[in-house]
């Protein structure tokens, strides 16, 4: 099922756009906002595949939202104005649909959607089996990994992963001098297979590079003073016993 987010700030229009996401067979609706602003909460929070939006919306409009995304969904615009036209394609969009549409027209994008995402699981899925199999590359001594973000395959350089953070069925990896993480889909249990003994699993969601620990406070890691990781209970133990070997106490 291809988990779909519809857009519109107008209430008639969403409407029509939840309705034929549930009448397509391998759509799921898996929820609806009537601004970009509240998409944004939604896509950090829920694994969307697809996003159907409006264009013209007040505060932050559909296009300038897609384009702030950093790893958007596949995006089908929907707008009563034809000009966007060229525009949306520019950002790699799926279809566009001139309102006023009807579920023929709706369909023929749902269809266009299933075998992008068909193409793009294909390629993610060949690309992970290929990173997963090989050892990593060294570098001069350095570890590095090459990871599939997006439609490329990323190097990352070991050294630099301040802490590795599970996201549904991708990670994230937040790098050092990175605003921004690199998404990857791979399982948190294979890269820890991967990683050095300097990572440690601290949470059910969370591997952290100890040598880029701040400190340690109140059950939890501090990486920075905005970067506060939980330690759960089944993890405790091991990381309680490293710390008893690195510490120096009387």
């Amino acid at each position: 099922m291809i988990r779909c987010l519809a857009i519109d700030d107008e209430p008639l229009a969403l409407e029509q756009l939840k309705a034929y996401i549930k009448k397509i067979p391998y759509l799921t609706l898996e929820d609806s906002c009537m601004s970009a602003l509240s998409a944004s909460k939604v896509l950090a929070e829920k694994q969307i595949d697809a996003i159907f939006i409006d264009i013209n919306m007040p505060d932050l409009n559909g296009m300038d939202f897609v384009k702030s995304l950093f790893n958007p969904p596949l995006v089908v615009f929907t707008t009563a104005y034809s000009e966007y036209a060229i525009e949306g394609f520019k950002v790699n969009a799926v279809d566009y649909l001139l309102k006023p549409f009807g579920l023929d027209d709706f369909q023929r994008a749902a269809n266009k959607v299933l075998r992008q995402y068909q193409l793009l699981h294909q390629q993610e899925a060949s690309a992970t089996m290929a990173a997963t199999a090989t050892p990593p590359t060294t570098d001069e001594g350095n570890n590095v990994l090459f990871v599939k973000s997006e439609y490329r395959m990323v190097r990352i350089d070991i050294a630099r992963i301040r802490y590795v953070e599970a996201m549904s069925e991708y990670l994230r990896l937040h790098l050092e001098d990175e605003s921004k993480p690199v998404i990857a889909l791979l399982s948190m249990k294979k890269l820890e297979e991967r990683l050095p003994s300097n990572f440690i699993r601290v949470h059910r969601s969370y591997i952290v590079n100890v040598q880029k620990i701040q400190h340690i406070e109140r059950g939890r890691i501090v990486m920075n003073k905005e970067t506060y990781i939980p330690i759960s209970e089944g993890y405790k133990d091991v990381f309680n016993q490293f710390l008893s070997e690195k510490s120096l106490e009387k």
